[in-house]
């Protein structure tokens, strides 16, 4: 897997070029701010761009600019975004080409080596995965006209472990139920959610952002 990072944290940088590393991931360029974040996505093109949300000058959300930016000009890379603090709209903006390929975590996360190389796994993938953290989030703010409401405390709960990335026999395992059994209601989710198959965008991908959304 080849590999872009954006941190301008030094330390965190280095730390994260070594675990991608030992990992067998191939980084192919480690910078520090949004600008040289697209330059290299857009010369190198990666399959991962693992980046910061807040970079300079602000510290506020060029990581994210960068990333959406680099995404388009280099269709297909997938991204996943590291942030101290749980930003719904952050994940909600990346996710919106409905194309997939996408992560959200919060910093503390790559602490648990395994789960993070699992994400970047994922969205290489392009599966989506979203931190635990901005899921349970989500679950605390739903409107009264939300279309998540439709579904069952069930489907609700299928449809969250779906936000976070996780798959069907994975999401069998949590729940202790069969695969079968989750397939069955992630189709009566797409049905509620008026989701229809389609080729080009990934119902799955589209039921996580009808959940960001609510």
């Amino acid at each position: 897997m080849r590999v872009v990072l954006a941190d301008d944290s030094v330390l965190l940088r280095e730390g994260l070029v070594r675990l991608l590393e030992e990992a067998g991931c191939e980084v192919v360029a480690a910078v520090g701010d949004g600008p040289s974040l697209v330059r290299a996505v857009t010369e190198q093109r990666p399959d991962v761009a693992v980046v910061d949300v807040r970079m300079p000058p602000t510290h506020t959300d060029e990581g994210l600019r960068a990333a959406v930016e680099a995404r388009a000009a280099a269709p297909g890379t997938a991204v996943l975004v590291l942030s101290q603090y749980v930003e719904v709209a952050y994940a909600d903006e990346l996710l919106a080409d409905g194309a997939g390929g996408v992560g959200y975590l919060l910093k503390d996360r790559v602490a648990d080596v395994d789960t993070f190389l699992a994400a970047l796994e994922d969205v290489d993938a392009g599966g989506t995965v979203l931190d635990p953290q901005v899921v349970a989030q989500l679950f605390a703010r739903r409107r009264a006209d939300d279309p998540v409401r439709r579904l069952t405390p069930r489907e609700r709960e299928v449809l969250g472990l779906i936000a976070e990335g996780h798959s069907n026999t994975a999401i069998a395992r949590t729940l202790v139920v069969t695969p079968g059994a989750v397939e069955k209601h992630t189709q009566h989710i797409f049905a509620k959610l008026g989701l229809a198959p389609d080729e080009d965008q990934h119902r799955r991908v589209l039921a996580t952002l009808a959940y960001l959304r609510g």
